[in-house]
């Protein structure tokens, strides 16, 4: 398949839903004019389309290899990055003073959603570095910052994040890694790290010039649970005087994991002080570890929520090259008996057209999040706490997207989508981490009918509906769909238990994220229509689909959000799992 950038839908999901030419008026993001909009999307695609998607069938079918502590990647990956770095790609919303471009983080997301349709499993790698660089930006030490943001920036060093232990899973706050205060010698003042993590991307590899590992910990004496953790800066090559790698820090890769998919990205099993010597330095203050870890994991969501978007655009192009190729049977009612290619039948043009509409809308929901996340940086509190109700839906609903996306290209394709010559299995088994990452879509649903209902008195995600209830016009699915998620949010605040709302959570969750869609895929029809846009014959088309086959039956998961639990609990533990 030769991946094709979307870089029309890109950019009218920036202008509409991100809304960058209002963005651009601020001072801080006077840089993102039209004309340097337009060439950083197109710029990003072809670089993606020549250099990173000729890579991913050897990144599937080779995939990272770790061997004597040493992980490589296929040929060709270590040359595509080092274009990667040397084009100023990883530097678009890095801030100026360290080297930086500036601009806003909604077109960095561009980046990295062209990126990882055309390569997946390589595309995490910049993806946890941004988690990293912001994560620094917000809480390290001014020293730290012009020691590692800049690299980082630029891409020459790769960064990480490490919570998950053996024992812990998504329990954060039964980690066991210590950090022991260094009383004397050249790394006083500083830590001695000690502890195993697991389910590391690219937590080794040999790619960058330096690895900055973010790794949580517990000081000796340190409260138990989540009120005890640090966090601290371990990197694979302790900076010398002059900031360049140095000596070896005492870490190392036990293994990494042989997966369903994304082999092209190595999961490691990290070993810190096996030699107890391996030094790391705090980040922030003592104990304050997962609020700083919690700004790189807001921002690895929306990100994971990408990739969604990405695996389902990689699937979504796959199935309609292969449905205008292939020829087999008439058309149903025909009188000519000629076979046709498959995409000339109904059933085949109901997925495509399902997989284009889920694409597009999962795309929107995206660009609208990342834009009140950019709002939210110049000081818009409303648009940050609209932010932070609309990471979980993005997270949640738009990586259940891209499964159901490549599913549905597996089944375009017949038969043939399951033999993996075809590549179409290769999305699909992609896409089935991407639920489980930056914490399950179940704790996300958990996250919305509690922390996120709770914001204002629930008042933050009724404003958001009620303005999709408005927005909806000669749309009466989605002003119907948005009626519903009100009193179902009405519901869950005021009357539902709290096993009630976490039994509704996921299809609560599920409507809301489908409400949002609809509304901004609304939206840019609205937009193009009556206009000579590339896409104003083929967008309104696509926001109908999804209002009528999406948009509508969403309404009707209102009564699984009220079902309540019990019967979640009417079979003891042992009856239900005999």
């Amino acid at each position: 398949m030769t991946y094709i950038a979307p870089t029309q839908d890109l950019l009218l999901a920036l202008d509409v839903c991100a809304g960058l030419g209002k963005l651009a008026e601020q001072p801080r993001f006077a840089a993102a004019t039209p004309d340097t909009v337009a060439a950083v999307v197109e710029g990003i695609g072809a670089f993606a389309e020549g250099e990173w998607a000729p890579l991913a069938q050897a990144g599937d079918r080779i995939g990272a290899r770790a061997q004597a502590g040493v992980v490589t990647l296929p040929d060709g990956y270590a040359e595509a990055y080092r274009a990667f770095v040397e084009q100023g790609w990883n530097s678009i919303a890095g801030p100026e003073d360290h080297g930086g471009q500036g601009l806003p983080w909604s077109l960095s997301v561009a980046v990295l959603e062209t990126l990882g349709a055309a390569n997946l499993g390589f595309a995490l790698l910049p993806v946890l570095t941004a988690g990293a660089i912001d994560a620094l930006e917000r809480h390290a030490s001014p020293a730290q910052q012009a020691l590692y943001l800049p690299r980082l920036i630029s891409g020459e060093w790769s960064g990480t994040m490490n919570l998950t232990e053996p024992q812990a899973g998504s329990d954060v706050g039964a980690l066991r890694t210590t950090a022991t205060p260094i009383e004397e010698g050249p790394h006083a003042g500083r830590y001695l790290i000690r502890g195993t993590k697991i389910f590391i991307s690219w937590g080794e590899h040999d790619l960058a010039e330096n690895i900055i590992h973010l790794v949580l910990a517990r000081l000796p004496g340190a409260p138990e649970g989540t009120r005890g953790i640090s966090l601290f800066i371990v990197p694979k090559y302790l900076p010398d005087a002059e900031g360049r790698p140095g000596a070896r820090n005492d870490l190392r890769v036990v293994s990494i994991e042989h997966k369903l998919g994304l082999h092209a990205s190595p999961t490691c099993v990290m070993s810190f002080g096996d030699e107890g010597a391996c030094v790391g330095e705090i980040v922030g203050a003592p104990n304050e570890g997962l609020r700083a870890m919690f700004t790189m994991m807001n921002a690895a969501r929306i990100n994971v929520g990408s990739q969604g978007v990405q695996v389902a655009e990689a699937a979504w192009q796959r199935a309609r090259t292969f449905a205008r190729d292939r020829v087999q049977s008439a058309r149903a009612g025909s009188p000519a008996k000629t076979p046709v290619a498959i995409v000339e039948h109904p059933d085949v043009r109901r997925m495509l057209l399902r997989m284009r509409a889920l694409t597009e809308g999962a795309r929107a929901l995206l660009y609208y999040t990342a834009g009140q996340v950019d709002r939210g940086a110049l000081g818009d509190a409303a648009a940050q706490a609209r932010a932070d109700v609309l990471t979980p839906l993005i997270k949640a609903w738009g990586t259940d997207i891209g499964i159901e996306v490549a599913s549905l290209g597996i089944q375009v394709h017949g038969g043939v989508g399951y033999v993996e010559e075809t590549g179409a299995a290769q999305h699909y088994r992609d896409a089935r981490i991407l639920p489980i990452y930056e914490g399950t879509n179940g704790i996300q649903a958990a996250d919305l009918v509690t922390r996120k209902l709770g914001l204002e008195g629930g008042e933050v995600l009724l404003g958001l509906l009620d303005e999709v209830r408005r927005g909806a016009g000669e749309a009466p699915a989605l002003a119907a769909l948005a009626a519903a998620c009100i009193d179902a949010t009405c519901w869950l605040r005021d009357e539902a238990s709290l096993d009630d709302r976490l039994a509704g959570s996921v299809a609560f969750l599920t409507m809301c994220a489908t409400a949002v869609a609809g509304w901004q895929l609304l939206r840019q029809a609205e937009a193009v229509g009556g206009t000579d846009h590339a896409l104003a014959a083929t967008k309104p088309v696509v926001a109908r689909f999804f209002l009528d086959h999406v948009v509508a039956p969403a309404i009707g998961l209102a009564g699984s959000v009220r079902a309540g639990a019990g019967p979640l609990y009417a079979l003891d533990a042992e009856s239900l799992t005999a």
